[in-house]
């Protein structure tokens, strides 16, 4: 499969979409020859699981009420109501309004029924594959499409949408991304600030998984070479920069200064 802008190939298309993937839909598309399969509900009696599935979903569950806590707050801060997103969690193949979508596509939001959609075995590919464990590391990929789901009430993946097809596709995908992390950044502090439920070594957590699925990295470890004009999702560096700035600020407002600063800024 050609990887739309610059063809990285299947595996690195995997791997990108596979970890934090905002976008699914090129890839949705190559899987429409697929059969398909309904979602699950999270609680649905027809996909049975193991006790480390099931703990994983009461984790999965637990994370995404405090998000709700989290954006209810601040939408209502400015005078907008915070409409929660649904969960699907699936093994093996789904079908979202996106499309469908495999395993491989791994945890992605689709603005088109406002739902995020997790594989639940991909927790154990972060962790392995890519060296990414810990709680409050799965915490930040969940926390990461909700800030997807964030960015579609407030426009801004309507309006990025718009730029798809241009010379600056790849730059605007880049943007819509990082954004993503410094709003999971954003709800990492406030989600402390009422329940001081961090410990010592979530932050760094987080930080090393936005670190080892930077678009630099991924492409180092699958093709030996970076090409940054492909990026979709941004450097390492530049995804551990933004979680960072929503952690530090905790000001939804500050997400602006993404679509505000020069590419070499970011």
């Amino acid at each position: 499969m050609a990887l739309r802008g610059g063809g990285l190939g299947i595996l690195a298309l995997a791997l990108i979409v596979y970890l934090l993937g905002g976008d699914p839909r090129a890839l949705l598309k190559q899987a429409a020859q697929q059969p398909q399969a309904q979602p699950q509900p999270q609680d649905s009696p027809e996909a049975p699981r193991s006790p480390e599935e099931e703990a994983l979903a009461k984790f999965v569950r637990v994370v995404l009420a405090d998000t709700e806590d989290v954006w209810t707050e601040q939408f209502s801060n400015i005078n907008l109501q915070y409409k929660k997103p649904k969960i699907v969690l699936f093994t093996g193949r789904v079908r979202s309004a996106c499309g469908q979508a495999t395993s491989a596509a791994g945890p992605f939001y689709c603005p088109a029924d406002e739902m995020v959609y997790l594989d639940l075995t991909f927790y154990e590919e972060m962790k392995r594959r890519f060296k990414a464990p810990g709680d409050f590391a799965q915490a930040y990929v969940i926390a990461h499409e909700v800030g997807h789901h964030v960015q579609n009430l407030l426009g801004i993946t309507e309006k990025v949408d718009a730029m798809r097809g241009g010379p600056q596709e790849n730059e605007y995908s880049v943007r819509l991304e990082l954004q993503a992390d410094y709003f999971a950044g954003v709800w990492a502090f406030h989600a402390n600030q009422m329940r001081d439920m961090l410990e010592q070594g979530d932050i760094e957590e987080a930080m090393n998984c936005a670190q080892r699925i930077g678009d630099d990295t991924l492409q180092q470890q699958t093709q030996g070479y970076v090409r940054p004009e492909t990026f979709t999702h941004g450097s390492s560096k530049q995804r551990v920069k933004w979680f960072t700035k929503g952690f530090q600020s905790g000001k939804m407002s500050g997400a602006n200064e993404l679509f505000e600063t020069g590419y070499k800024q970011l």
